[in-house]
């Protein structure tokens, strides 16, 4: 089959008049997650594809705030429609309280599925059960869409922009201003260091350091997907409300809005630049900075390609986003499932991730290429199992 007819056939079993640009741009998302999640050695990995050290941003940073803004849009497409037929609201809260759960839930088991298979003593009890990580990328993504929900149900345009106002500089308020103190009675007041702030103080807190990723941090443990820093996630999500709402506008052409969307991404990736002299563009914090900035690019290359996809109509390139990102949870549950487990599988006294690396990978493409090249495959290994899912139309759905 060549590959026009196979991206034809892809792409025929999506609904009519559907926005494609969207469903690649989740598509796009979550296979740079995947992709940036499994190198063949955390050792050997290119720069862009690693998070920033701590203040600054790579473009893997960009990749979770695009998730909370596919959120926000997708709750806008759905929320509209349901209020649209008069869906009771306390129902349409349930429901989202029942899918934020499960999220969590999700998120919890993938902290809790691994077990090392080279300590002989190894207690995975004492390990993982008693030491989970409470908070998560799945846990963030499903408090963000409750809160989410109900701001958008009963607060209208004006009301969320305000909201995303107060979160942002609300955030940037409480960081700075509020004074906290360690256990040896140290007050400290406006830091943004790794474990020294008010979120890593809060973390700390309620959370304990034997729960959080950042066990170790001094002096207070925290999370990058922590407590406080959810907060001004809850803006990146409304800010992509405004854009589902945008782009359901049957008054507005498409061009309008690719024009709209690409006028508003630059000024707010400049006005995040700009932000982030007062207070520094930080993913693991979650500054308010970092949000207008991650804002700006997802709504710049959302626009770009809506221009490409949807109004040139340059799509078969875009056929295996699209089966990436119609099951996104799914992969991205799959992949981390199937990564732990190539952990787990011993080869010898080495696993078979580093039995894979060392003895086929490395060698044939050397350290750094070999990586990426380990990466690469697991994405392909991946797409073969999104695309039989895919051809029999079962998508999952929490």
């Amino acid at each position: 089959m060549g590959w026009h007819i196979y991206c034809e056939k892809i792409l025929s079993i999506l609904p009519k008049n559907r926005l494609l640009a969207l469903d690649v741009f989740r598509g796009l998302t979550i296979t740079a997650m995947v992709l940036v999640n499994n190198p063949g050695s955390w050792s050997y990995v290119y720069p862009p594809m690693l998070h920033a050290q701590w203040h600054g941003w790579t473009p893997t940073d960009l990749i979770f705030p695009f998730f909370v803004f596919i959120v926000g849009v997708s709750v806008a497409i759905v929320m509209n429609r349901e209020m649209a037929k008069g869906t009771n609201k306390l129902s349409l809260i349930k429901n989202a309280s029942v899918r934020a759960a499960k999220l969590f839930g999700l998120g919890l088991f993938l902290a809790l599925f691994y077990f090392n298979v080279f300590a002989a003593d190894y207690s995975w009890v004492e390990s993982k059960l008693m030491s989970v990580r409470v908070m998560g990328v799945l846990q963030r993504l499903g408090l963000v869409f409750l809160v989410t929900v109900i701001i958008v149900l009963y607060f209208g345009r004006l009301g969320r922009a305000l909201w995303i106002t107060g979160l942002l500089l609300g955030y940037w308020a409480i960081m700075m201003f509020i004074p906290y103190s360690d256990s040896n009675g140290v007050v400290y007041q406006g830091l943004l260091q790794h474990g020294n702030s008010l979120a890593a103080w809060l973390d700390n807190l309620i959370l304990g350091s034997e729960h959080v990723y950042y066990s170790k941090a001094q002096p207070f443990a925290f999370d990058p997907e922590g407590i406080l820093s959810t907060f001004p996630a809850v803006a990146g999500a409304l800010a992509g409300v405004f854009t589902g709402d945008l782009l359901t506008d049957k008054s507005r052409s498409l061009i309008n809005k690719t024009k709209t969307m690409l006028c508003w991404g630059l000024g707010l990736i400049i006005a995040g630049e700009l932000y982030g002299l007062v207070f520094p563009i930080n993913k693991a914090l979650w500054t308010s900075s970092f949000v207008v900035m991650t804002t700006g690019w997802a709504l710049l290359i959302l626009g770009l390609l809506t221009w490409l996809i949807d109004i040139k109509s340059y799509k078969n390139w875009s056929a295996p986003f699209v089966v990436f990102g119609a099951n996104a949870i799914l992969f991205y549950l799959f992949s981390a499932v199937v990564a732990r487990l190539f952990m787990m599988i011993p080869i010898g006294n080495i696993s078979l991730q580093g039995w894979l690396y060392h003895q086929v990978y490395s060698p044939i493409f050397g350290n750094l290429n070999g990586s990426l090249m380990y990466a690469i495959s697991f994405l392909l290994m991946s797409y073969v199992v999104m695309h039989v899912l895919y051809k029999k139309k079962i998508f999952f759905k929490v």
